[in-house]
């Protein structure tokens, strides 16, 4: 079935993707994430902070009721959580903000030494403060040092987790950059909401992942879906097949991407980034890309399963 995207009678909407029970508050599987909210670290200059602001309006005009931050998001002059408390309060009632802990940034932005768990608590409340709320909604613990996640047990830092849950700074725990292990793990110790791993269409090593996930109604929430580097660099791999299914759509490859991790389950959630109105309107109207078979069996075989 081909459904076109872009209209220019309607304004997309998170909805058109469908809801997950994230935790005990339903969210549209459409979300945000705020990473690139301030500009990157190696732009030129970073984000015009009206424009920054005027995203996240937009965000929640367009019916996006759950956001992805963490307090290591910050430029010298810009900061992704205070400029999501800043732009969105008085917070809508159905917002649900994740976070993210466990890295530390000194004031100049070098990463330092990971947290031990009992400087989790310190990161938390950190979180709240910028943010100006009593409690986070959910808080990944973001794993490994680096973007190494084959790095052993994550037991003491998840009780650690699960203490802050029962002061009451917590409602929800959430995983990142873990392995199928470390999610077994972290569940024999507390309920898991979400996890959220690196992982799209030409990024596939975390497929079982995706399985465990859905097995246990737990939400697999990936970054950097549309492909690429952190730096922006675009990934061309399957180029040809991506933008002929994005033509018989109306749509673009970036959606394509998005609409191919729509559908490797409902409980897989998408939080692009952006501080372009216009991408984030595009990136909303990915949820209403609806793939056929044969597309989707074509966009699975650009690269192998994990």
């Amino acid at each position: 079935m081909t459904t076109t995207t872009n209209t220019t009678n309607h304004a997309p909407s998170a909805a058109a993707a469908g809801t997950w029970q994230l935790g005990d508050r339903t969210v549209n599987r459409i979300g945000f994430g705020a990473m690139r909210l301030t500009g990157m670290p190696w732009d030129s200059a970073p984000r015009d902070r009206a424009d920054a602001i005027a995203v996240l309006r937009r965000a929640i005009e367009l019916g996006v009721n759950h956001i992805d931050t963490a307090a290591f998001y910050f430029l010298p002059t810009r900061s992704a959580n205070e400029l999501i408390s800043t732009a969105l309060q008085p917070y809508p009632d159905d917002l649900v903000i994740t976070t993210k802990v466990g890295p530390t940034r000194s004031d100049q932005g070098e990463f330092e030494p990971y947290a031990r768990p009992d400087q989790l608590r310190g990161q938390v409340e950190l979180n709240i403060r910028q943010l100006g709320r009593d409690h986070i909604d959910i808080v990944n613990l973001r794993w490994g040092s680096g973007l190494d996640k084959e790095s052993g047990s994550v037991a003491e830092h998840i009780g650690a987790l699960a203490d802050l849950r029962e002061a009451g700074l917590i409602r929800h725990i959430g995983v990142s950059n873990i392995t199928t292990d470390q999610l077994t793990e972290a569940m024999g110790i507390t309920p898991v909401v979400c996890v959220q791993n690196r992982y799209g269409l030409t990024e596939r090593t975390d497929d079982e992942l995706v399985t465990l996930t859905r097995e246990h109604d737990i939400a697999f929430v990936p970054f950097f879906a549309v492909g690429g580097s952190p730096r922006g660099i675009p990934d061309e791999t399957g180029q040809a097949e991506v933008a002929a299914v994005a033509e018989a759509h109306g749509a673009t490859p970036a959606q394509v991407r998005l609409a191919w991790t729509l559908h490797r389950g409902p409980h897989v959630l998408a939080i692009p980034g952006t501080g372009n109105p216009a991408h984030l309107d595009e990136n909303i109207a990915a949820g209403a890309l609806q793939l056929s078979d044969d597309e989707l069996a074509r966009l699975d075989g650009i690269a192998p399963a994990g």
